[in-house]
Order: structure tokens, then sequence, then C-alpha cells
């Protein structure tokens, strides 16, 4: 290996791990809020990267179907508990215009020739697309059994990321896809020859961790979220309510993996079950973050993305075992610090 290897490699690494640090930081986020470990995070990830794809290449988008079944049994569930809850029928505005929205985008996205529109417009559409199927998972899944223990709702998660691959397959099919880059240029460094799409990759990772702490930071919904995140018992006992804080958590996680799959799509192929791995890599780094730690997991998925990309030059047929074996000394050195823990925790 020479200087200039070590240098695409590092720039592969730095692309990769940039993506990997925004899904750690969703996972960590779903996770302290509501206790799901958000399995289905990489789903919207390829979601939205074949989303782009089909319009794109002039097909039908179909994903708003499954974005209006899941709006429809929604407001089925929130008109049911409606009427347990005041002894009347009557139907919550928020279910009714999350079912209007998925009316909206299937008639968007089977009638709209998205190809002759610009890239605004397609990421636009795209967004609108994924992004509400966060809130509506969390509807129909996971609300219902919110308090129920930590296992059961892994077990949730991992059915409803089964059932994602599966309607993935029957809306995109089989056939992996690519994007096209938002740009072809290149940049020089130096020795280095970088690719426009990673600086955007890098860039827009970058610009959403920002607007991600300010918006912890500054927001009145963001503090609410970190007070639930702290002491979940506590802050409903203050007002904050748990659907509340499990839907926009559910949406925030929902819009970093469709701003991922978007940004990502034009520098690797995606196929419909590809999510799974590339959460897994984000998972690591919550890991290594211990799963409350944004910033050590952010370092921990830059490092993950640097071994995989290492890695692949060295011995590519045992890439995936090599990054999944970071988490062995973590695991160890966290139980030896940690000895006993709360079964519900």
């Amino acid at each position: 290996m020479n200087g200039q290897i070590a240098l695409m490699l590092g720039q592969d690494g730095m692309t990769s791990g940039a993506i990997y640090a925004l899904l750690a930081l969703s996972i960590i986020l779903v996770f302290s809020v509501t206790r799901i470990l958000l399995v289905p995070q990489g789903e919207f990830v390829t979601f939205s990267a074949l989303t782009m794809a089909a319009m794109q290449s002039g097909r039908p988008v179909r994903l708003g179907v499954l974005v209006f079944g899941l709006a429809l049994v929604a407001l089925a569930m929130d008109i049911v508990a409606e009427r347990q809850r005041h002894r009347r029928w009557t139907v919550p505005r928020t279910s009714l215009a999350l079912a209007a929205h998925g009316l909206f985008v299937v008639g968007l996205g089977l009638s709209v020739p998205f190809d002759h529109l610009g890239l605004l417009v397609q990421i636009g559409f795209a967004l609108l697309t994924v992004v509400p199927l966060g809130p509506l998972i969390y509807r129909v899944f996971f609300q219902p059994i919110a308090s129920a223990p930590s296992l059961v709702l892994l077990m949730v998660a991992i059915a409803v990321h089964v059932a994602l691959i599966g309607g993935g397959l029957l809306i995109f099919g089989p056939e992996g896809a690519r994007t096209e880059p938002f740009s072809d240029s290149v940049v020089q460094l130096g020795p280095a020859i970088i690719a426009s799409q990673t600086l955007w990759v890098i860039g827009v990772s970058a610009a959403l961790t920002v607007a991600l702490w300010l918006f912890f930071e500054t927001s009145l919904w963001g503090k609410a979220l970190r007070a639930a995140a702290f002491n979940r018992l506590g802050a409903e006992l203050v007002g904050i309510s748990p659907v509340f804080a499990g839907r926009t958590s559910m949406t925030l996680a929902a819009l970093i993996g469709a701003v991922s799959g978007i940004v990502v799509a034009p520098i690797t192929t995606i196929y419909y079950d590809s999510g799974f791995l590339i959460s897994l890599k984000g998972f690591v780094g919550a890991i290594i973050g211990a799963m409350s730690s944004y910033p050590v997991a952010a370092l921990g998925a830059l490092m993950v993305g640097q071994a995989e990309s290492f890695s692949t030059f060295w011995a590519s047929s045992y890439k995936e075992i090599i990054v999944f074996t970071l988490l062995l000394p973590v695991l160890l050195w966290r139980s030896l610090r940690q000895p006993s823990v709360g079964d519900d925790e």
C-alpha cells in the first residue's frame, strides 16, 4: 500500500463513517427516549435511495402506497382509542392529516413524471414520502406496547424490520439502483483527489449534526426530548407526553435516515435489503458510545467506516467480520465496568 491508496481508502472510510455516525445518533436518540432499539433504521436509508432512483429512471413511485396504508391503520386505531377514552366517535386531526398526506403522495408518485423535474424537487418528494413512515411505524407498532419490557420492543422491532424488507422487495423489486451524483467535479487537496459527492456526504452529515445540536439545545421540543431521554417518568410527571416524545424521536430518525439515503445513493448501489447492514454498522457505533454518548458514538462510527474501508483492501472477504469484531472488546470492557444491569434497562 502506498500513500495514494491510503488517502483513497481514508476518503472512502470518512464517507461511510459520516453516514454511520448519523445512523448511530438516530439509534441512540430513539433508544434513549423510547427504549426501542430501532432495527429498521436502515430501511429509511434504502427506501429514500430507491425512491430517488425510481424517480430518476422515470418509474412510478409506489412507496406512497405503504405510507397511505399505515396512515389508514393509524387513523382507525386513533378513532377506536378516542371512542374508548371519551365514549364518542371523533376523528383525530393529526391522524386524518397523515392519511390525507399519504393519499397525496400516492397520487403524485403514480402520476407526476419526476424524471423531467429538477433534483431539488426529487429530494423534496423523497423526504415527503419517507419521513412520515417514522411516526406511523411508531403509532401502529410501538405506541400500543410502549410500556412493554425492552425485550418485547426488540422483538417487535425485528418483526417490523423483516416486514419492511418484504415490502421493499414488493415495491422496488430485487434489482439494485444508484442515483445520479449531485456533481461530477473533483477537488484536489495536495496529493488527494476528492470527488465532490464525497464532500456532499460529509458536508450534509456535518450540517445535519449541527442542526440536531441546535434543535436539542435551543428549541422547546428538543429540550422536551432531552428530558424524556434523561428520565422518562420525570418528564411525564411534568407534562411531557410520552406519545409526543416517541413520535418526534421516530420522525427525526426517519428524517436522518432519508437524508442519509439521498446523499449515499450516488456512490453505492442500494438494494431493497441493504438497510440491515447499514444500520448494523451504525449500531456498532452506538454501542461504542454506550447507547448514550452522542460524541463517542459518532467517533466510533467514523472508526467503523475506516475499519471497513481498509479491511476491504487487505481482506475484502472478511471485511464484515472485521467490522463487527470491533464490538467484542467494547462489550467486554463495558461488561467489566458494569457487571450487573437490571433486566428492564
